[in-house]
């Protein structure tokens, strides 16, 4: 009696395909540190390696995704297929599985480098964070390592699929500036980086202004610092940038 075959592992067939996500160092190095590079080192290496992945790379790799980030994908019969190409005239959304091409986003939850990756709508740009030393974390955007004087945070968002955005510590000299909880800083500074230039633009905030929440993207390019949302919910932004 022939024993039952095994159904097809979609994702082993996608991996298959994709050379960038078959590399041994991706798909078995997530775990542990290289010693010849040192703790920075090997998180300088992970960003360039997943800077180069494309979604289902993600998610074939086990990564938890925009659905659900603490497990991964339970949805590989559909997440694995291509894309679907909106109709013209339609701008892409963001995808959220189960879903053909998987999810927009995906986080890390199982090592300690905690890998972070944030996609445009159309796939054509990546954000990837991870974890160094002391948890400092390290950005890349479209492979390129994205530096700032203080200590970025390891959460951002698209804006018009160009400008990528994120926080950093503001300056210590702010007179509202001070700390919070388990050393969160309280005043946050603005960290753009453009796609279309490859420029970082950081944007302080000035005296007057407290950015506890700043950042909430809108659309056209514009990048709105807001107010910490316990406060007065109709209270308007400090500030509202129009980046070239």
């Amino acid at each position: 009696m022939r024993a039952p075959e095994r159904e097809a592992d979609p994702w082993q067939d996608w991996l298959s395909r994709s050379p960038e996500a078959r590399g041994p160092e991706v798909v078995g190095g997530r775990g542990r540190a290289d010693r010849g590079l040192g703790e920075d080192g090997y998180c300088e290496r992970l960003g360039k390696l997943f800077s180069r992945q494309a979604p289902r790379d993600f998610a074939a790799l086990g990564l938890g995704c925009s659905r659900r980030i603490d497990r991964p994908c339970r949805e590989p019969p559909t997440c694995s297929q291509d894309p679907v190409t909106p109709p013209a005239g339609e701008r892409p959304a963001l995808r959220e599985g189960p879903v053909a091409g998987a999810c927009g986003g995906f986080w890390d939850c199982s090592t300690r480098y905690g890998v972070r990756a944030a996609f445009t709508a159309d796939d054509r740009h990546l954000a990837v964070t991870d974890h160094g030393r002391w948890s400092r974390v390290m950005l890349w955007v479209d492979g390129i390592r994205v530096e700032a004087p203080s200590f970025l945070d390891d959460v951002g968002h698209w804006v018009d699929g160009r400008f990528y955005v994120t926080t950093m510590a503001a300056p210590d000299d702010h007179p509202l500036q001070g700390h919070v909880g388990m050393g969160q800083t309280a005043i946050l500074s603005l960290v753009i980086h453009d796609v279309a230039t490859a420029a970082t633009h950081i944007v302080d905030p000035e005296p007057h202004e407290d950015w506890s929440f700043p950042g909430r993207g809108a659309p056209r390019r514009r990048v709105a610092p807001l107010p910490d949302p316990r406060g007065p919910r109709h209270r308007p932004p400090d500030r509202t940038l129009t980046l070239p």
